[in-house]
């Protein structure tokens, strides 16, 4: 309620020296009373009536200045007068020989810039005008010590409370400007004392303004102003003055700022008037200036009871969030100060036990506790980093960063299973079985697998390795590493280094940076807890580089077997053996990685699957899958094998497996719905179904055999009809809301004799494929059933897997020397020049085999490679662009069972191919019979599992002759 006054310190000896001694009228029962205790107690302690000019204050002023404290005391009216000077002294008898107060009409203006005076109470101010505190200084001399107080308004254009004006300001204005600021109702105020420029005032009664005498200083003509006449026994008057003074009790529970004050005034509340009370407590109250300003305007005394009981209810109000402000912190720092007891007093109970340990103690001996264990196996240089890293950990304040950085280093490097092995499994035969149980085919993988195997049983021990595997999507790359570690019993790790660009990610941050943390390969090892894990690392030829660095680099010493043993990262700093790690990584394309780190790596090349195999991997492994996720019994689904090879054939032909998992399970969700919708499940109990007991069922069941019957008959007659599903669902929904309970027994007997009756098995083949799974998303790769002139079916491979690829040529325009070739079809720059390369030879060949016939030299030629929208590079079809443009110019077609690929030279020579596999694969796909392959590709073709050749007729060349009478001896075909 009431704001103490933060003055600077410079202004306290101002206040020091006494101020002169008033007679106070002792009455017991009066607020002058309180007031002269007040009094005497400034005359007693200067540091008191610091305290007393400072009451009361105004905080809107944060100069600190004295003339922004609003002190309020009230006084007697007849002892003030009786003071006649600093030298004057008491007498015990008053004699008026001065003017009385109402008889001064013309006095000094004093400007208050915070607050305005009461009557009845003291305000010292500060007066930095010389001329008006030399006019104060003649006044007290020729015993005229009164002077007129009066509130300055706020500057225009600003507001009270954001309005901040300093007694210089203040006194800078001078003349009618000043006149003109000041409010017209002020208080007559007596001049107690000045020392220095403090002077300290006692105001009297209302005054106000009627005309400016002089300017500087300011004097002004007053007219003296008094209360309205009322009525004292006024029941209103008398319930609003109770209201005051019981507010102001309130606020002695929660303020003590004016305890004293307000204690002795509601006690003797019948030796005072009623407008004495408005303005005592309007003046102890923190309203700001215009509020009390109001208040010593208004002559009415009942308003002024009213505007008072206002100000001192805010005050209550303000009193209230005061106490519960303080009151929340006092909890809160109570409760810090009770956990800080208490803290000390088991620290002493752990004292006086011998139980004391502090936090470094219980780290260092949770840290040597883990350690303890591979103390043996852990290597000696890593021994002695932790004891140095203990015994500073013993040194460093608790509070300091530097001990989380020593503590987390000290967590990673005792947590890393040093040394610690996990067993092997020697048994090459297990390992078979558990690598055919997870995959089928693989065979170049699981044979690697089998000889890792073999070597580590007889020698007792296995070494690390770094195996890659490349391959198409989907053809089980990354899967075949778990079914690895679990062959092997090792732990599994994998981690993808796709796009990964940082250096930091493989081989850890230094200590120095803030959240510093060690590399994948040190996370992997305190992941699964042993030294010995399978690695997995993906995509290893999709790395990125950055600003960070170079990630490739930084693998080829985490892959070299040379030197991965003292594998060294940032972090922690100390070697690391990797050694026995086994480390396998994944790549769809090999020319992506790095030469240094390829030469690293062993290499085993995953094909894709043919039609036969995708078979096996769907019966095998992608059905069975399938009906547990889909919750499907076998029982309840039939799919074909004429369905599957439609599914393979027309819907997935890519290399992998992936996307025929993804439409094996889409067959599946919609035999699940259907089953669903027929009215099965494959639980035994619906969550939230009430379970009737054997006897109600068999009640319900002989009740309803009847309607059970019709409507099994009903239901089987229309089954696939959209009216059944309708119906289906709206006795799902009564079942599941019914409106009395015997719709609940009905919906009861409908869902016994639902699952009770039974559901016909679903079927997929060939037929009804598309109603699952949609329209075919491929069609045959044969464009032309007849094989036309200039038309030849190459082969091509991609990282998707193999493909054919047509080479068509035909005429644009002849005429002597127009010969000329023009090639579409989104070729490379290698693929052009094999184009230009087969055009030369073509000629060649023409004229050793028809010398008269001058097709090329007089024929403009258009070569396309069919689809126009798929990119296409390479030199393999050479061979096939030489077929197509002798077929043209000799008017012959081809065989149209025949596919061929292989490079060529300039002098008819055929250059080995890649990809052999994934072409075959793609010939068989085409019902392609008879292929062509170089000589140089025998051996890989050879190494082809049976099934693969199986039905083929291969040929191998050297030359391009070997080609030619091939493709075009042999018409018959046609």
């Amino acid at each position: 309620m009431l704001k103490l006054l933060s003055s600077t310190s410079s202004r306290v000896h101002c206040l020091t020296t006494p101020t002169p001694s008033l007679r106070i009228k002792q009455e017991p029962n009066s607020v002058f009373y309180a007031l002269g205790r007040l009094t005497g107690l400034t005359q007693r302690s200067p540091k008191n009536s610091f305290f007393r000019a400072c009451f009361c204050s105004d905080s809107s002023n944060g100069s600190g200045s004295g003339s922004g404290s609003q002190p309020a005391v009230e006084v007697d009216e007849k002892g003030a007068e009786s003071q006649s000077g600093s030298d004057s002294k008491a007498s015990s008898a008053i004699v008026s020989t001065y003017p009385k107060p109402e008889d001064y009409l013309t006095v000094l203006a004093l400007p208050l810039p915070h607050r305005p005076l009461f009557p009845g109470f003291y305000m010292p101010i500060y007066v930095k005008d010389p001329k008006l505190l030399a006019a104060l200084q003649e006044s007290r001399k020729r015993q005229a010590p009164y002077a007129g107080a009066f509130l300055l308004k706020d500057e225009p254009g600003t507001e009270s409370s954001t309005s901040s004006e300093t007694e210089k300001s203040v006194y800078d204005i001078k003349g009618k400007e000043l006149f003109n600021r000041l409010h017209e109702v002020g208080t007559l105020a007596q001049i107690s004392s000045i020392q220095g420029d403090q002077v300290i005032l006692i105001g009297h009664r209302r005054l106000r303004i009627t005309e400016m005498v002089s300017e500087d200083p300011l004097t002004v003509k007053v007219d003296h102003l008094k209360e309205k006449p009322y009525n004292k026994d006024d029941d209103v008057i008398k319930a609003t003055s109770f209201e005051v003074i019981s507010t102001l009790r309130d606020v002695l529970k929660t303020s003590s700022l004016w305890r004293d004050h307000v204690q002795t005034y509601s006690q003797h509340i019948g030796d005072f008037n009623f407008p004495r009370l408005a303005d005592f407590g309007a003046a102890i109250s923190g309203a700001n200036k215009l509020q009390c300003q109001q208040v010593l305007e208004e002559l009415d005394v009942h308003k002024r009871l009213q505007l008072t009981l206002e100000l001192v209810k805010k005050e209550m109000e303000i009193s209230k969030i005061q106490e519960s402000i303080a009151k929340a912190i006092e909890e809160k720092i109570s409760g810090e100060q009770r956990r800080y007891l208490l803290n000390e007093q088991l620290k002493a109970i752990k004292k006086e036990l011998g139980l004391e340990t502090d936090d470094k103690t219980a780290l260092s001996a949770k840290f040597k506790e883990r350690l303890e264990p591979n103390r043996e196996k852990c290597p000696p240089h890593v021994l002695q980093v932790i004891e140095e890293e203990l015994t500073k950990l013993q040194l460093l304040e608790a509070s300091s960063s530097e001990f989380n950085v020593t503590r987390n280093y000290l967590d990673w490097l005792t947590v890393l299973p040093w040394g610690n092995y996990s067993d092997e499994n020697f048994d090459v035969i297990r390992a078979q079985t558990i690598l055919d149980e997870d995959h089928y085919g693989l065979t170049d993988v699981k044979e690697r697998i089998l000889e890792f195997i073999a070597v580590g049983k007889l020698r007792g021990t296995s070494q690390g390795k770094i195996i890659c595997l490349s391959g198409p999507p989907g053809v089980g790359k990354t899967s075949i590493g778990r079914s690895i570690a679990r062959a092997l019993n090792r732990k599994f790790f994998r981690f993808s280094v796709g796009g990964l660009s940082d250096v930091a990610e493989i081989k850890g941050h230094r200590r120095t940076y803030i959240g510093a943390m060690p590399g994948k390969m040190v996370q992997c090892l305190k992941n699964v807890g042993t030294a010995n894990p399978l690695v997995l690392i993906d995509e290893i030829d999709k790395l990125g580089r950055g600003h960070a660095g170079d990630p490739a680099s930084a693998l080829l010493e985490l892959l070299d077997p040379e030197q991965n043993a003292n594998f060294l990262d940032h972090y922690l700093d100390v070697p690391i053996d990797l050694s026995k790690v086994l480390f396998v990584c994944t790549a769809n394309v090999v020319d992506n990685i790095p030469n240094p780190l390829l030469d690293r790596m062993e290499v085993i090349a995953i094909a894709g699957y043919i039609a036969d195999e995708k078979m096996h991997i769907a019966r095998d492994y992608l059905e069975k899958t399938a009906q547990e996720t889909c919750g499907v019994k076998p029982e309840q689904v039939e799919v074909t094998d004429a369905a599957l090879l439609g599914l393979i054939e027309n819907y997935c032909r890519e290399a992998g497996v992936r996307n025929l998992q993804k439409h094996i399970e889409k067959i599946y969700r919609k035999i699940a719905l259907r089953l669903v919708r027929e009215g099965s499940s494959n639980e035994s109990v619906i969550s939230g179904e009430v379970v009737q007991s054997a006897e109600a069922k068999a009640e319900v069941d002989e009740t309803d055999q009847h309607a059970a019957a019709n409507e099994t008959a009903a239901e089987v007659e229309s089954v696939g009809n959209s009216s059944h599903e309708l119906k289906s669902e709206s006795s799902v929904q009564t079942s599941d809301q019914p409106k009395d309970p015997k719709d609940a027994t009905e919906t009861e007997k409908l869902k016994e004799t639902e699952t009770s009756k039974a559901v016909e098995k679903v079927s997929v083949d060939a037929s009804n494929l598309a109603d699952f799974v949609g329209k075919p998303v491929f069609h045959a790769e044969r464009i032309y059933d007849q094989t036309p002139v200039g038309v030849v079916m190459g082969l091509a491979w991609t990282a998707m897997g193999g493909s054919t690829l047509y080479i068509e040529t035909t005429e644009v325009e002849q005429g002597e020397g127009k010969g000329a070739l023009h090639v579409t079809g989104q070729l490379g720059d290698v693929m052009k020049e094999s184009a230009q390369i087969a055009h030369t030879l073509a000629r060649t060949i023409l004229l050793e085999k028809e010398p008269a016939n001058p097709f090329f030299a007089n024929t403009k030629l258009h070569l396309h490679v069919p689809a126009g929208a798929t990119p296409k590079d390479g030199p393999s079809a050479g061979c096939t662009m030489i077929t197509s443009l002798l077929s043209l110019a000799m008017k012959m077609p081809v065989r149209k069972d025949l596919a061929m690929t292989g490079e060529v030279t300039l002098t008819g020579k055929i250059l080995p191919i890649g990809g052999v596999k994934e072409k075959t694969i793609a010939a068989r796909r085409s019902e392609v019979k008879t292929i062509i392959f170089p000589s140089a590709n025998k051996r890989d073709y050879d190494e082809l599992a049976p099934n693969v050749r199986e039905g083929l007729d291969v040929h191998f060349v050297d030359d391009y002759s070997q080609i030619f009478n091939l493709a075009f001896d042999n018409n018959t075909g046609n």
